[in-house]
């Protein structure tokens, strides 16, 4: 028994449905799809301009990766982490963001120093009120661009992996007063500790901020628990 698709047939539906999956994680990556969001898959293939077969491989794919689910009879919604789900994803991404820099504080060169300097001082100079997107957006790229630096593929991949699955968690955390001012300090602190070029410094540097980060978060989402609590 052989089947009837040709390798280029294959090929192209592969990359059609990395479009897809490229477009939703866009999407949630803009806080365009949000908790709960119900994807369908008759209008992401007209948007796109795709058949439905690769929006369909899309979303196992997405599945698979944590940031949808199928529900049989339902459709296909955009994930709610759970509160142990979360403390796991901040717990992997402490550990990849500790080795990220005891990875790069040995080799990190005067002018990747300056680099993530600039960059937050972009991050500093956009605040939440200027729009929670943009701001996210430069946070996630100061951090990607610190273990991109690492030159450790391996790392790279599993961290953006442990990061797309935190896009789900975005907003908790920054609705918290306060909690930009603290981010901005946690973030000086692991340059000044990369600028040491002592491995245990910059690891400890990166490890606190994550640790805080979730601290913030946890605290943010049990506001919004007790506020929906008291509605009538």
């Amino acid at each position: 028994m052989h089947s009837d698709t040709s390798p280029l047939d294959l090929l192209r539906s592969v990359t059609l449905s990395g479009l897809v999956e490229e477009e939703i994680l866009r999407g949630i990556k803009s806080g365009e799809l949000t908790v709960g969001a119900k994807l369908n898959e008759i209008d992401l293939a007209k948007r796109l301009g795709v058949s439905r077969s690769p929006v369909r491989e899309a979303f196992r794919a997405l599945e698979e990766a944590g940031l949808v689910r199928l529900e049989k009879n339902r459709g296909v919604f955009i994930r709610d982490l759970s509160d142990d789900e979360a403390a796991e994803l901040y717990e992997v991404r402490a550990g990849l963001d500790e080795m990220a820099g005891r990875l790069l504080a040995p080799r990190v060169t005067a002018a990747q120093i300056a680099e993530l300097g600039t960059m937050l001082g972009q991050l500093e100079s956009t605040s939440t009120s200027d729009g929670i997107s943009r701001y996210f957006e430069l946070n996630v790229a100061f951090h990607d661009r610190v273990v991109e630096m690492t030159g450790n593929a391996t790392l790279l991949g599993l961290y953006r992996q442990v990061v797309n699955r935190m896009h789900l968690l975005r907003r908790r955390g920054f609705s918290l007063a306060g909690s930009s001012a603290a981010s901005h300090a946690e973030h000086r602190a692991i340059l000044e500790a990369l600028s040491t070029r002592n491995a245990d410094t910059a690891a400890k540097a990166m490890r606190q901020h994550v640790q805080h980060g979730f601290e913030r978060a946890q605290a943010a989402h049990h506001i919004e628990e007790e506020a929906t609590t008291r509605q009538p």
